[in-house]
């Protein structure tokens, strides 16, 4: 098992090692040659264009499970420091480690990110890998996935979690291919039974919960939803050991170039997954301008607007905006729903609100039935009202 170089095919044309984020080849006698700090990531497999590169890992039957240990988290960053999914994932981990008599690991890659540590360790993370580098600042698939794969590999965890976030959704499967494991995507409960983890999610629709196991592979890996892991009381004594992760990118051997990135939420305003109030329509809206009426709302209460599947596939709303099974899950403290019939795929999406309220025309939609205050009229006009009462009781606060 490991990596060897074909001297035959081998050119020593140099792009292994520019590819490669650990600094683990070189170049002797106009041949590739591979350091001892190696971790067989594959970043340089990928790159050779005279396939002169082989790696053989140990096959899932060659593998002493009993080496792997301890509970990982990728923490995902944001403008201005840590997201709230990588808490919740934090969370959940010292749970699930604490179950198993084991300890909390958690990677983080960024750029000038160490001020972040002491966050995450708060968060019951025991161990800290980060990896900084300028070529780290914004996302990069190649090399989150050649850096992340190696530590695995270096480390052995027992149990890798991903965030369910658009980033995670790329990284998370991309890892796991790479290793030749399971993944379990969009989970929404982690427990541990006879010592393995159990990835419950929903499936056929939402109809039906679905239990899974990784019995025979490890690490066991799966990406958990937003908002659905219960953030644990922060203790900002905890100390976390830091694993500085030396790391070399040559931003001209990146094989993806990252040329705009185009955000679809106003500058300033809350994401989604992020906001106390979200104010959702659906196809009961009638029309894109008829958001505006939401849009009224959510500015005078400091909440966001939200929109069903129905609503963003007529092209009323952009992709982001969307809650539900294929969209967000979201958590506020009060999501109202106007023209939302409320079908399971959009309930999987926001029932853990704290409080619902609903408005809809139909009185037999199946939102009422998970609503805590429903309404049945013409959002057009009750929405308005409402929004101008709670302008004055504002402004006499």
């Amino acid at each position: 098992m490991g990596i060897e170089i074909v001297l035959d095919k081998c050119t020593g044309c140099g792009l292994c090692i520019k590819a490669c984020p650990f600094a683990a080849i070189k170049i002797k006698d106009k041949k590739a040659e591979i350091e001892a700090n190696c971790t067989l990531c594959g970043s340089c497999v990928e790159v050779c264009n005279f396939d002169a590169i082989l790696i053989e890992r140990p096959k899932l039957s060659d593998k002493d499970l009993s080496e792997y240990k301890n509970v990982w988290i990728f923490v995902e960053l944001r403008e201005k420091g840590v997201k709230k999914v990588s808490l919740e994932l934090a969370s959940k981990a010292r749970e699930i480690a604490d179950t198993l008599g084991e300890n909390v690991g958690a990677v983080i890659l960024g750029e000038k990110a160490k001020h972040l540590c002491n966050e995450i360790a708060a968060y019951g993370v025991d161990v800290i890998y980060i990896a900084e580098n300028n070529n780290l600042s914004e996302y990069n698939t190649s090399n989150y996935t050649g850096i992340l794969t190696g530590l695995i590999l270096k480390y052995k965890p027992n149990i890798v979690l991903f965030p369910a976030t658009h980033l995670g959704r790329d990284l998370a499967p991309r890892v796991a291919a790479t290793l030749e494991v399971g993944l379990t995507a969009d989970c929404t409960g982690l427990s541990i039974k006879d010592g393995l983890l159990l990835q419950s999610r929903p499936a056929f629709g939402g109809n039906i919960m679905a239990d899974i196991i990784s019995p025979n592979a490890r690490p066991q890996m799966a990406t958990t939803r937003p908002n659905v892991m219960k953030i644990q009381k922060p203790d900002f004594t905890r100390k976390a050991e830091i694993v500085s992760i030396p790391v070399d990118i040559d931003s001209k051997a990146m094989r993806i170039v990252i040329k705009e990135i185009v955000k679809t939420t106003k500058s300033g305003t809350k994401s989604l997954d992020e906001a106390d109030i979200i104010i959702s329509g659906g196809r009961g809206i009638g029309s894109a301008d008829n958001f505006k009426i939401l849009e009224d709302l959510a500015k005078t209460i400091n909440g966001v607007v939200g929109a069903s599947r129905a609503a963003v596939d007529a092209g009323w709303r952009p992709r982001s905006d969307q809650v539900g099974q294929s969209g967000k899950t979201v958590s506020p403290k009060l999501y109202i729903a106007c023209g939302i019939s409320g079908k399971i795929q959009h309930q999987v999406g926001m029932k853990s609100s704290d409080t619902i309220i609903a408005i809809n025309m139909d009185p037999d939609a199946p939102i009422f039935d998970i609503a805590d205050c429903g309404i049945i009229g013409d959002f057009t006009e009750i929405i308005p009202v409402l929004n101008e009462e709670l302008k004055k009781n504002l402004c006499k606060n």
